[in-house]
Parts: C-alpha cells; sequence; structure tokens
C-alpha cells in the first residue's frame, strides 16, 4: 500500500511538471538560448514569455523554475530567453551590471547612466524583440496569447518590448526600483515608454523594495493616459530592500493568485 501511494505521488509530480528544454536562436549575428518550460496538456498552449533580471551566471534559471511551478499548473507554458552575456546566453556578448560598472569607474556615474540606456533600448531588447519572434512561431504557442512578465531589470524590458511586440497582458515586478531616484534617465526612458502601451499592465512589489515609485507613479501615468493598470503593494518581505527586491521569485505563491486573476481577465476570457 505504501508502495502505491509512493508510485501514484511521482506519476502525479510527472503530470504536473515537464522536464525544462533548451532552445536557441538568433538575435543580430548572435546566437542566445533560453529555457522552456511547457505544461504536460494539449498545444497550442498560452505563453508566459520571461524577461529575467540583471542577476549574473544561471541565477535567473531558480526564477523561471518557481514561475513554471506554478503557472504549468494552469495549463501555460513558460519561456525565458537569456540575454547576451547572461547565463546560457553569456558567451555571446558582454555581462551589462560589468559594463555599467566599468563606465562609471572609468568616466562617472553619467557615463554609466548612459550604459545602461543604451543596452537596454539597444541590444537587450533587440535580444528580447529575436526572443518573442522565435517563439511565437513555434507550433505549440498561441501567438494571441502571450503574456510578458519581468522582475528588475527585466521589468524594464517589460515596458520597452510593448512599445514593440504584441502581448495581450504584461506584468512588471520592481521594474527599475533599484536605480529609479539616482537615474533620471532611467526614469525618463521608462515614462516615454508608456504612450505606445496599448495592453493592460500588472505592477505589483513588496512594501520594503528599494523604491514604490516605478510601480505607483508608472501605473497612474498610465491611467491617467486612459489605459489600463494594475497596481498592487505587498507586505514587507524579507528583512532588507534587496531581499524584498527577490519577492518576485522567492514568493510567488503570495502575487500568483492575482497574476492568474489578471491573466484570466485580459487574456483568456
Amino acid at each position: 500500500m505504501k508502495y502505491s501511494m509512493l508510485l501514484f505521488v511521482v506519476v502525479f509530480q510527472w503530470q504536473a511538471f515537464a522536464e525544462k528544454e533548451i532552445l536557441s536562436f538568433q538575435s543580430g549575428q548572435v546566437q542566445l538560448k533560453g529555457e522552456l518550460y511547457k505544461p504536460n496538456s494539449k498545444p497550442p498552449f498560452v505563453l508566459l514569455f520571461f524577461n529575467h533580471g540583471s542577476a549574473p551566471k544561471m541565477f535567473n534559471s531558480v526564477a523561471l523554475k518557481n514561475l513554471a511551478e506554478h503557472f504549468n499548473k494552469e495549463k501555460i507554458a513558460v519561456f525565458m530567453p537569456y540575454r547576451r552575456g547572461q547565463g546560457l546566453s553569456e558567451q555571446a556578448g558582454p555581462y551589462i551590471m560589468t559594463q555599467i560598472k566599468d563606465a562609471i569607474q572609468e568616466s562617472g556615474f553619467s557615463a554609466g547612466e548612459d550604459v545602461l540606456i543604451r543596452e537596454l533600448k539597444g541590444n537587450h531588447l533587440q535580444d528580447q524583440m529575436a526572443a518573442y519572434r522565435f517563439i511565437k512561431n513555434q507550433d505549440y504557442v498561441d501567438p494571441n496569447k502571450i503574456i510578458s512578465i519581468g522582475n528588475s531589470f527585466g521589468g524594464i524590458q517589460v515596458l520597452l518590448g510593448l512599445k514593440e511586440l504584441n502581448f495581450c497582458a504584461a506584468i512588471n515586478a520592481s521594474g527599475g526600483a533599484k536605480s529609479w531616484k539616482k537615474s533620471k534617465k532611467l526614469r525618463s526612458l521608462m515614462f516615454d515608454s508608456l504612450p505606445s502601451i496599448n495592453v493592460p499592465v500588472f505592477f505589483f512589489q513588496a512594501q520594503n523594495d528599494y523604491d514604490l515609485s516605478p510601480s505607483k507613479f508608472l501605473g497612474a501615468k498610465l491611467e491617467d493616459l486612459g489605459k489600463k493598470a494594475k497596481i498592487k503593494i505587498y507586505p514587507d518581505f524579507g528583512k532588507s530592500a534587496k531581499e524584498a527586491h527577490g519577492f518576485f521569485y522567492q514568493s510567488v505563491a503570495t502575487w500568483f493568485p492575482d497574476a492568474m486573476q489578471f491573466i484570466r481577465q485580459n487574456c483568456l476570457d
């Protein structure tokens, strides 16, 4: 009897979570890679397109797995393309945080800002666009039901991508929160993206994140422009702003119900 129960648990877990797939795609002259988790259900799938943050190496894969464990249960596939310089695409270009740090050390903070803006709206946006066009054309994806989601630098990419790509909705977690106060150029970049956005955007953060202004101000501005925005600030997470900034991937279960309600309202109904 114990053996039978154990077998049932193993089979159930296999049915709930699919194995990760590694995909390759081209972005201009460079080849990039991404990770895909498909639900164990019949395609074509609704797809969550995950713009990762600035963490180095393979760290963003942890966040991806946490997302997939929740969204796959709802029959939603999750794809995370690694932009150049990070993770599986580390060899495709320099790491953006190293680029920014080097520029600041050599020429001061303003030079670092310039590198940040140049890369976010240049190479990194190009990588996002290339990944989107690649995954949208896969026969297991419903091209009309792709949701953009991102945290930190990925949250900035969410807004930039909405100017260029066709998503049904978007979720921005802490996009720009760490750099908001310091960088006027970043604030301008994010505000300038808003008039072109034509899909609903859900902004959220933990209360003790670095700065709540991105969610509050950007969400309010979208509403002022007559567009749909949802803003939610969750209770404190962790004991520091750094820990709170990781709320997105460390406490998926907390915001997941709100995200699913938002997705159902704007992409599935």
